[in-house]
């Protein structure tokens, strides 16, 4: 059989196996808690599809590990505001409401996974698959939904990791949970009503949460987590490599988080 010419054939789909290696390599490891954001088609043709991405993430964190993905939750602004279409929103309901669509196709799979759980706070709802997700998902703050009654300050007091599959830098979700850390004057603050569904019945409640859909402080470029991740990664923190075709990188959420927050303070933090 003639070798394949790789500027001409299509690639030969990555199989389940050699994932969990490159995710291995990456530096995951059993017993892991990993909040993973996936942009699946940089990855390449999987045999098997995304599920075996997902099989191959739960091969290496083993049956102790934890995976988990960020949803939000697809409700549109321009929807939710219009009193003419109030009565007729559905209510968030974790078991069934879909994942933001801009988050991916990921945290939807995730979502619907069997065995997996979702968080109840809606626009910071997260997935958890594995041996941590009650405790991951369970009692999740419904004000200030990044903060630390999160899964993302769980994330973080657990010793846990954040994976960028392929997905840009600068939507490290777990880096809201600094924006919220940080000590910085005049953060944006957002306030909005959405439907719950409670014991069976729709109840609007009124939220409230640091605005997390632009820079939580006037002065920072619309993708300052890429440049926050950057220089992190500068200090020989985190690691690179591929998973799949997907450039990949692999930080610890502590030291990220800690790392982001100075970084923050030290730019706007005001006279004390």
């Amino acid at each position: 059989m003639p070798p394949r010419n790789e500027t001409t054939d299509p690639p030969s789909p990555w199989t389940r196996a050699t994932l969990a290696g490159h995710l291995q390599t990456l530096g995951l490891e059993p017993g892991d808690a990993v909040l993973t954001h996936a942009a699946l088609r940089s990855v390449g043709p999987i045999l098997g599809g995304p599920d075996a991405l997902i099989a191959a993430l739960g091969d290496v964190l083993g049956p102790d590990g934890t995976l988990l993905g960020y949803c939000d939750w697809q409700l549109a602004d321009e929807v939710r505001d219009d009193p003419a279409l109030r009565d007729q929103i559905p209510p968030f309901d974790p078991l069934r409401s879909r994942s933001a669509r801009d988050n991916g196709a990921f945290p939807e799979l995730l979502r619907t996974t069997p065995g997996a759980r979702r968080s109840g706070s809606p626009g910071a709802s997260c997935a958890a698959l594995g041996g941590r997700a009650d405790w991951f998902t369970a009692d999740h703050a419904l004000d200030y939904g990044y903060g630390p009654q999160s899964p993302f300050g769980k994330l973080v007091a657990s010793g846990g990791k954040t994976l960028m599959l392929g997905a840009p830098l600068d939507t490290m979700t777990l880096l809201h949970h600094a924006e919220h850390l940080a000590d910085l004057p005049h953060k944006r603050v957002l306030h909005y009503e959405a439907p719950l569904l409670v014991d069976g019945r729709t109840v609007w409640r009124r939220f409230e949460e640091f605005d997390t859909r632009q820079p939580v402080v006037e002065g920072l470029a619309e993708d300052f987590f890429a440049e926050i991740v950057e220089a992190f990664l500068t200090t020989g923190q985190g690691r690179r490599g591929r998973v799949g075709h997907a450039p990949s990188v692999l930080v610890e959420a502590r030291p990220m988080v800690a790392f982001a927050v100075a970084w923050l303070e030290s730019r706007f933090r005001g006279p004390r």
